[in-house]
């Protein structure tokens, strides 16, 4: 297993840098960003709000997401890597410059000045802790989940665990139209566990604190 990790995280790195790299030839503007979000506030401005599609789910917490991994999960969504019919479309309608705002705008948006930042994850024991060390999962995303290694990646501490569990089955699914997410790395990693396992992945992550947030946000202005 071993052996399989350390190309893993190669790719990881390789991969996260070229990202990175292309993020930064766009400047996201906040301001800009809040002008922009018409259609991210009607799911990702309600608390609680479920999606029924691929199954039922709470939608993200993206207050608080990094910048450049929201501007990264556009594009994948954008380019078909993410299979998801509803939040393609949105990202279809996005520039580049589009995306970068949105993402500036999400990284501040319900953040405190001076807050401290989360503290380093409790260790994980039992079932769980074999699980985490399986799949690597601190050496991309660190170890209190919320300082990922690079910007590109997501923080995924507090984040909900119906949607990680739904995130986490969709770098296995192959051959669905309309489910899945190609990442070489997420789907190396994903294939190795169950569902069950993936499911106990999630509600752990899930559990710790973290900066994600829903802001309630109202439509109308």
């Amino acid at each position: 297993m071993k052996n399989l990790l350390v190309p893993l995280a190669a790719l990881a790195v390789a991969v996260a840098t070229a990202s990175a790299v292309q993020a930064q030839e766009v400047k996201g503007d906040a301001k800009a960003g809040e002008k922009k979000i018409a259609m991210c506030i009607g799911c990702h401005g309600i608390v609680g709000y479920q999606a029924s599609f691929p199954e039922i789910h709470r939608v993200p917490k993206i207050s608080g997401q990094g910048a450049k991994y929201i501007v990264a999960a556009l594009n994948g969504y954008k380019k078909g890597e993410r299979k998801h019919p509803s939040m393609r479309g949105i990202a279809d309608n996005l520039s580049d410059q589009d995306m970068a705002d949105i993402g500036a705008y999400y990284e501040a948006h319900g953040q405190v000045a001076g807050s401290t930042p989360p503290p380093k994850a409790p260790e994980a024991s039992g079932k769980v802790g074999e699980l985490l060390a399986k799949g690597a999962c601190i050496s991309c995303h660190g170890d209190n989940f919320s300082k990922p290694a690079d910007p590109a990646y997501p923080k995924i501490a507090g984040q909900h665990a119906d949607y990680l569990f739904v995130a986490l089955k969709s770098y296995k699914a192959e051959g669905n139209a309309q489910v899945g997410r190609a990442n070489g790395v997420m789907g190396g990693i994903a294939k190795q566990f169950t569902s069950a396992e993936l499911k106990l992945l999630a509600n752990h992550v899930g559990s710790l604190p973290g900066e994600l947030k829903t802001v309630p946000q109202s439509k109308f202005r």
